[in-house]
């Protein structure tokens, strides 16, 4: 039986390399994307202005950004320039 939850709050599946960061990062990653859907929809709604809706969408945005550079996602790990 599939739970309700699981539907509610949908995750996927992870295909890149398996590393703690990486995991890490996708699962920020999901969670961002799920409130994004979250606000969007409440302001469609007309529950949030939209420029209420903006500010927060850009504040998990760089929540996300720091994230992605404390968890040094994209960085070269041998300190080469290419």
């Amino acid at each position: 039986m599939i739970n309700r939850s699981d539907f509610i709050h949908h995750r996927s599946r992870y295909f890149g390399t398996v590393q703690p960061q990486n995991l890490v990062f996708n699962a920020n990653l999901q969670e961002f994307a799920q409130k994004v859907g979250y606000i969007s929809s409440l302001e469609t709604a007309g529950k949030l202005s939209p420029e209420d809706s903006y500010r927060r969408i850009e504040t998990l945005w760089q929540d996300l950004k720091s994230s992605k550079k404390s968890l040094h996602i994209g960085e070269n790990p041998f300190g080469n320039a290419e």
